[in-house]
């Protein structure tokens, strides 16, 4: 077996979930239910390439157990708030408008097979850990430094979901911006955390398989959180409610200002 081909299969694997969850979307007119498999996704790749490419290493079954403790929480996280949600997510419903009535057909190639394709993309600390000729051991503690941060990642995005969830839960609250907890130090704490659990797990998979390319996933999740489909969209969105221009002046986006509290960096701009 050619050492590609269980990432292949993989992608082969993700193609048939997305088109299955599209097909979903059009009976329900939501598109927005992508969201709550994009998580399991990663996890159903690391078990085609652990089941071709078996016995699995123990640099494998790492890299697949931390996956899916992620993502489990993730999914759950994620469902839940989908259906709490009474329509279809906002970024959605703009591609909807947008696309006309030709939305439904497109949205199989422009939403949902491009996310499979991304999804793919960025799981090279899966490929690394689990595809077949990797090299020896590269460094312990590089490894230990990317389980470090992996959990540093995980803490973040979970009590930031959290505290969101707990915020949007009161109905006085619906319009308003959470401007408190992890989210006075910046703005998108879930997306931080979410970056972090994947530089996490792309240190761990390069230092225990010496496959550099395994850095490649979280560089492009990197770029889409920071550039595409992440934070850019989510701040047009949160613009149009009371007290944004306020919040963003005083707030990074995404790295926090460690040891400057917000009223300190709102004085000085006011200053």
């Amino acid at each position: 077996m050619s050492p590609f081909e269980p990432a292949l299969a993989a992608l082969a694997a993700l193609a048939l979930l997305f088109t299955a969850v599209w097909r979903l979307s059009v009976h329900r007119s939501d598109a927005g239910i992508i969201d709550v498999f994009w998580a399991p996704g990663f996890v159903l790749v690391g078990l085609v390439e652990a089941t071709l490419v078996a016995p699995l290493s123990a640099t494998g079954l790492l890299l697949l157990a931390l996956t899916g403790i992620w993502a489990t929480r993730l999914a759950l996280y994620l469902l839940r708030r989908h259906r709490r949600a009474a329509q279809e997510d906002a970024r959605y419903a703009a591609m909807r408008e947008a696309g006309g009535p030709e939305w439904p057909r497109r949205s199989l190639y422009t939403v949902f097979l491009v996310q499979a394709l991304a999804l793919w993309a960025i799981a090279t600390p899966l490929h690394a850990a689990l595809l077949p000729g990797a090299g020896p051991v590269l460094s312990i503690p590089l490894a230990i430094a990317g389980g470090l941060i992996f959990l540093v990642g995980f803490g973040i995005e979970t009590i930031a979901d959290a505290q969101l969830a707990r915020f949007k839960s009161n109905p006085d609250h619906h319009g308003r911006l959470l401007t408190g907890g992890l989210y006075a130090f910046c703005r998108h704490p879930n997306y931080l955390g979410e970056i972090l659990v994947w530089w996490g797990l792309g240190l761990v998979a390069y230092g225990l398989s010496d496959r550099w390319w395994a850095l490649i996933g979280p560089a492009l999740l990197t770029y889409f959180i920071l550039k595409v489909s992440g934070i850019p969209p989510l701040e047009i969105h949160l613009s149009r409610r009371p007290g944004f221009a306020d919040w963003a002046a005083r707030t990074p986006a995404l790295w926090p200002r460690w040891g400057r509290s917000g009223s300190e960096v709102s004085n000085e701009k006011g200053s």
